[in-house]
């Protein structure tokens, strides 16, 4: 007596078809497993037995074995519970159905029958349409994110019962989930957030506008106290809206990694990661014996803020050199290899000194520039390459708190970085993975950033008086850019490069890094 079921498992951010067969034989009653699972699958017997006896059906007393292929590949998690069950139930002859070849199954039992919701139902529906399957049983809590690929029939699931009811005959009268795509993903674009909440900053909001018009990383200098980080939870709401394309890509990997809300089927704003200084390596980048997405593919199309960054572990920020320049990580474990997406803008925060109050007229500073220097010091040079804004962030005024004049809301300013992003990607139609000022290499920025006579000498002059160090040259010259963009400009005048001079704050000789 055998039976074979489809279900899914996920690998980076994919899936790929497992088959579940199920064989009865004669001989004394044990269970076997194999097809390399994890002990949660393994466990799945215990969870299923008690789901087919409270569902009312016999669990069969037989030699029984599982095997679940390919063989060669790990399976973890708990989503194979409800196909294994189906499989018993219908090697033991108690179900029988001629479309169970056409479906995916996943889903894990409760012991009582109910089924409980598992990670990755979006890339599993991706997988299940392009292997020709008729459609996807799953999980009503997993209902909404599948139900985002079109061309499949998604049905949600209760219980194993209901399950079993709708292979024996009930296909043929319920109808699949469905879901406006289009419009959820225009329903769920808003922001709880503005720009319009901060008090005063008005220079730095400007530099967040440049960096959202560029996609430029960008350093907030500043005391405790100053906005910093209210500043940087605003930034999304000043970037282009997200394409549905986008949206469905970081949907993707959230969905894998288990942290889509049952209520979303999609992740339609875009991202802000803001993880503690005590992170390591592998929760920032990803990780694990399965390798899954971690904060820098999570902010995939958003943002990842890093507040007090000199407090980051000397490693954790190294490991985030090459995500940053490749828009990827590669995790390597020793017989595998998984690809995760990581295009995200770097927003990092920091205090002027270790007391903080460096700057701030409010309070004196107790360090000394030895103590300053190594402070600031601690985020290496590499690192700072990638970022082309450093501005510094005042503490606010009194008056300025107080004022009751509202400043400029982010969807005023939104308009401004479309267009900008427009001109760019005008500019940039004819290359190959340049989609913003920000990723100009060398050889793009002589081509694009051209500046005539009075404009180079006000560089030199500013290179040489402002002690800036070689590494800025490029980044002012790409803001420059930006900041020409933003104004409607063609060419790039000596006030942009002002401008553009103004956001290289690290690199003066007083911090000397």
């Amino acid at each position: 007596m055998f039976s074979q079921i489809f279900s899914a498992a996920t690998f980076g951010v994919d899936a790929y078809l497992v088959n579940v067969e199920t064989h009865l034989d004669l001989g004394s009653p044990k269970f076997f497993m194999v097809g390399l699972p994890d002990n949660a699958v393994k466990e799945s017997i215990h969870r299923v037995t008690a789901a087919i006896k409270n569902s009312d059906f016999t669990f069969p007393i037989r030699k029984m074995t599982v095997n679940l292929a390919p063989a060669d590949v790990k399976k973890e998690g708990s989503s194979y519970d409800l196909p294994v069950a189906l499989g018993i139930l219908t090697a033991s002859g108690q179900l029988k159905s001629e479309v169970l070849d056409k479906f995916v199954v996943i889903g894990e039992l409760a012991l009582d029958g109910t089924l409980r919701p598992v990670h990755g139902a979006l890339v599993i529906a991706l997988e299940a349409r392009s292997q020709g399957k008729r459609g996807v049983l799953l999980p009503e809590e997993n209902a909404r994110e599948a139900a985002m690929v079109e061309g499949i029939e998604i049905y949600p699931m209760l219980s194993l019962r209901e399950s079993i009811e709708f292979f024996a005959g009930e296909h043929r009268l319920l109808q699949p989930f469905h879901v406006d795509m289009r419009e959820v993903f225009s329903q769920d674009q808003h922001y709880s957030v503005d720009f319009a909440d901060v008090k005063g900053q008005e220079s730095v909001k400007r530099a967040m506008e440049v960096a959202a018009a560029g996609g430029h990383n960008i350093l907030l200098i500043g005391p405790p106290g100053s906005g910093k980080t209210m500043l940087a939870k605003r930034l999304p709401t000043i970037l282009p809206p997200m394409t549905f394309d986008e949206a469905l890509e970081t949907t993707k990997i959230h969905s894998v990694a288990g942290m889509l809300p049952s209520h979303s089927g999609l992740v339609s704003v875009r991202p802000f990661r803001s993880p503690h200084h005590t992170i390591s390596d592998a929760a920032l980048v990803g990780g694990g014996t399965i390798p899954r997405p971690g904060e820098i593919s999570l902010a995939h199309h958003g943002v990842l803020f890093l507040d007090e960054l000199p407090e980051f572990a000397r490693s954790v920020l190294e490991v985030m050199r090459q995500p940053l320049e490749d828009s990827h990580v590669t995790i390597s474990r020793s017989k595998l290899s998984v690809d995760f997406p990581a295009n995200f803008m770097l927003v990092c925060a920091m205090n002027p000194c270790p007391c903080g109050n460096n700057g701030n007229p409010a309070a004196e500073c107790t360090c000394t520039p030895v103590q300053i220097q190594k402070y600031v010091g601690k985020i290496s040079g590499p690192l700072l390459d990638r970022i082309d804004i450093h501005v510094e962030v005042p503490a606010v005024k009194y008056n300025e708190l107080a004022s009751k004049r509202a400043g400029e809301n982010s969807n005023t300013i939104r308009q401004r970085v479309i267009q900008a992003r427009s001109t760019q990607a005008e500019r940039f139609k004819t290359r190959k993975g340049l989609f913003s000022n920000a990723d100009m290499d060398s050889k793009e920025i002589k081509e694009f950033c051209q500046i005539d006579q009075a404009g180079a000498d006000l560089l030199k002059m500013a290179m040489s008086r402002l002690g800036l160090s070689a590494r800025a040259y490029d980044r002012i010259l790409k803001v420059s850019r930006t900041i020409a963009d933003l104004n409607g400009s063609v060419d790039i005048h000596a006030e942009h490069l002002s401008e553009a001079i103004q956001y290289r704050s690290l690199d003066r000789s007083f911090y000397n890094i």
